[in-house]
């Protein structure tokens, strides 16, 4: 084998190994002491603004955060560029409006806290307080 093919080997392995490792991600609620267990599509049908038996309110992290590119990308199965403008179709035609923004990791935990009924996302490893449940965790 040649070095070139040698080399090319070795760099495809290195992305395949780095494509494994990707973070995880958890979905988190404060859910009052009423037990809710929801699906991948059902975390997806709430944060795209459908209609849920579960009526949580959905809350994300500010667009341009690491973490909100893996939830989209892993949950709600979409690019940023594709929600954005789905979100934009939602508002300029008065059907829907998106979910509540905060601008961090700390804030996030902070209004799910304060805020019954809500959901939301964090990275895995992240302490929770006791108020948060949960949900779902990202494969």
């Amino acid at each position: 084998m040649s070095k070139f093919a040698f080399a090319i080997f070795i760099i495809s392995f290195i992305f395949c190994a780095v494509a494994q490792e990707r973070e995880r991600v958890v979905v988190v609620a404060h859910l009052a002491d009423q037990p809710v267990s929801l699906s991948k599509g059902e975390i997806r049908n709430i944060f795209m603004g459908g209609v849920s038996e579960s009526n949580l309110t959905p809350v994300e992290i500010a667009s341009g955060s690491h973490i909100r590119v893996v939830f989209n990308t892993y949950v709600i199965g979409l690019p940023e560029s594709r929600i954005q403008s789905y979100w934009a179709q939602m508002k300029f035609s008065g059907r829907n409006k998106p979910p509540t923004s905060v601008g961090n990791v700390d804030e996030m935990i902070s209004y799910l806290n304060e805020n019954e009924a809500s959901i939301g996302y964090l990275p895995e490893g992240v302490e929770l307080p006791d108020s948060l449940t949960v949900i779902f965790i990202t494969d």
